[in-house]
């Protein structure tokens, strides 16, 4: 059965997120349907230029996906409304947080058949870390429950089961809600190819923005910790530090930058050659991550990992011991950390075992093809 071409509206908070996160998805839509993206201003001419080159029709917003700001998130809408007015879409799919709570509602007023909202992670709205929740996050979750009601229109997509129940416990969804889990945003292997770790020269990279929730802080002092002890071993840190509301202290921004303890390289276009030049991956995070995946491209290249025992992050580790390909450690715990990476600097034979694992397991079960596969039914309504 030959399936009838449709026009499919993607929204997005991020313009990078389009190609890194969507763009082997944006690929697999076009061959059978006509893609349109909504998504804050496009500065990288790259980006710009290869969506051009897919063929995908591109309108810009001003929206702000870090901070409230009731002007741009009040003009999303209507500039979205008018939006679907004029291109009649028949799916509309928005992934992050304001546009699939703003997207879905404007969404269903305009009647569009077929929503799709994805859930890349639930961030800070529903972290488990403090009993007080913020106006902020009590807010969001009403407006997240108001957005998902259950229609037979709206399907909603998660990156991984415990986010899925996580809802149903707070009551923002329920079991007449159809929801679809898809293992994260997948990566690409030939993209992202196997390379033997240095064991001669042990490092560690971190990929990150530069947010208290992502476990910078933990990374940081762990690897203070190491370095008095193994001061040859490198540690390393690529990532953003931009307008956050969860953004690192200028004090530890400071210490990163010029104490000597990390080398920091800020946003770069690339990682593959840091990885490559890394033995370890790292990310103790806490945030609400639906899969990272800077793991996941530290997988496919045949890293060893580290990570926390949190939503997202404990997705990516193997639980049979047999195929071990990296710890998990509990949230916010410096001193078990350090241990691991201490662990990999005096068994190095794990360290390449473990990326050898690692690359298995992305394959078997992170594949950008598997996953954008099931992505594509999902949307063409299969």
């Amino acid at each position: 059965m030959i399936k009838e071409r449709k026009i499919i509206l993607i929204s997005c908070d991020s313009p990078r997120s389009l190609l890194d996160f969507r763009g082997k998805l944006i690929e697999a839509l076009i061959v059978k349907h006509e893609v349109i993206i909504f998504t804050p201003k496009i500065e990288h001419e790259g980006i710009k230029d290869k969506l051009d080159e897919m063929g995908v029709r591109v309108y810009e917003n001003e929206l702000n996906p870090s901070n409230v700001s009731v002007v741009s998130d009040i003009k999303y809408l209507f500039e979205l409304r008018k939006l679907i007015k004029a291109t009649k879409p028949d799916v509309f799919f928005p992934y992050t947080f304001k546009p699939v709570i703003y997207g879905s509602f404007v969404a269903r007023f305009c009647r569009v058949n077929h929503i799709t909202p994805m859930l890349t992670g639930l961030g800070y709205n529903f972290l488990n870390v403090g009993s007080r929740k913020t106006l902020v996050q009590k807010i969001t979750r009403i407006l997240l429950k108001l957005s998902l009601k259950a229609s037979k229109r709206l399907q909603i997509i998660f990156q991984n089961k415990d986010d899925y129940n996580t809802l149903i416990r707070a009551n923002i969804i329920t079991d007449k809600n159809i929801a679809h889990v898809v293992n994260g945003s997948g990566v690409d292997l030939s993209h992202y190819e196997y390379s033997p770790p240095d064991l001669d020269n042990i490092s560690f990279l971190m990929i990150s923005r530069l947010i208290n929730a992502k476990g910078i802080k933990e990374y940081y002092y762990a690897a203070k910790q190491i370095k008095q002890k193994f001061p040859e071993v490198v540690f390393k840190l690529i990532g953003p530090y931009e307008d956050n509301i969860d953004a690192i202290s200028p004090d530890l921004y400071s210490k990163i930058k010029t104490d000597g303890t990390i080398q920091y390289f800020g946003l770069v276009d690339d990682v593959r050659p840091y990885i490559n030049q890394s033995s370890v991956i790292v990310l103790p995070s806490y945030y609400g991550e639906g899969v990272p995946r800077c793991l996941l491209e530290g997988m496919a290249m045949g890293r060893a990992v580290i990570t926390c025992n949190s939503v997202g992050c404990r997705e990516t580790i193997n639980p049979l011991l047999r195929k071990a390909n990296g710890f998990l450690v509990p949230i916010k715990d410096i001193k078990q950390l350090a241990a691991k990476m201490e662990y990999y600097i005096r068994h190095t034979d794990d360290i390449a075992r473990f990326g050898l694992n690692g690359r298995k397991y992305a394959s078997e079960k992170f594949d950008v093809n598997k996953v954008n596969q099931t992505m594509v039914n999902i949307l063409e309504g299969a």
